[in-house]
């Protein structure tokens, strides 16, 4: 079974492509999330889980739910990650976190796609965005059809630089750098409410018909790709800057 979370497309494009190739289904963890129910899971089938890297390790939120999550049947365990450019020391995190759930690690695939972390990186151009997908395509059809055989994904070497972002880096960033003080709207919201129904941490609230931050935000940025007014920034980080949102289907065709 795939379990895929997926703030502004990407991951839900890399999900596709294991199901395309496996011929498993799909289920989107952006609502049992929201809900915060951790109902059992069986699956006679290998567990997939996909998902953006934060910070070069698995979304906190998605962690604490595979985490507290019953699972029963098959106990394999893979992990499809979609980054700006690497996951760090990820895989290492992830056969502790199955070790400590008694799921069998089957390996991580760390798929490149466009970066949509407005607040640190410039927004990727039309031509980035279509070479990095025409990139990601050979890797996700490997890591599929890997899935598909019942074959371990291959362990790549991680250098000290990796192990520094997946570790320190990443503690400090949740600490410090992980806040949403600076989002704000401009005159061009009108209210649609778009932002807190996408919210996976149900941080955003509306009041006097403009959306509100509450202090438990995790940056996926859904509400600031997403917005269909872009009215929503992030200080003078994103201002100007053109949104992520990816709506292609797996394969590309265009």
């Amino acid at each position: 079974m795939i379990f895929y979370y997926s703030a502004t497309g990407n991951s839900r494009y890399a999900a596709e492509a294991v199901r395309e190739a496996s011929g498993d289904r799909c289920a989107d963890l952006l609502p049992v999330l929201r809900s915060g129910k951790r109902e059992p899971v069986r699956s006679e089938r290998p567990l997939v889980f996909v998902c953006p890297v934060y910070c070069w390790q698995l979304p906190h939120m998605v962690e604490r739910w595979i985490g507290e999550t019953p699972f029963s049947g098959c106990r394999d365990a893979y992990f499809v990650l979609t980054c700006g450019g690497d996951a760090g020391n990820a895989a290492s995190y992830l056969k502790k976190l199955c070790a400590r759930c008694g799921l069998k690690y089957r390996g991580t695939a760390a798929i490149p796609m466009p970066d949509n972390y407005l607040m640190m990186f410039p927004s990727p151009t039309e031509e980035e965005i279509r070479e990095s997908l025409r990139k990601a395509v050979p890797l996700l059809k490997d890591a599929a059809e890997r899935i598909a055989r019942g074959e371990d994904l291959p362990e790549k070497p991680c250098g000290f630089l990796g192990k520094l972002c997946s570790g320190p880096v990443n503690r400090l960033f949740y600490r410090y750098y992980l806040k949403d003080k600076a989002f704000a709207v401009s005159d061009a919201c009108v209210g649609c409410g778009k932002c807190a129904s996408v919210c996976p941490m149900r941080n955003i609230t509306l009041e006097g018909g403009k959306p509100v931050w509450h202090g438990s935000c995790t940056h996926c940025t859904a509400c600031l790709n997403l917005c269909p007014a872009s009215a929503i920034e992030y200080g003078k980080k994103t201002r100007g800057k053109r949104r992520y949102r990816n709506d292609r289907k797996f394969p590309e065709t265009e």
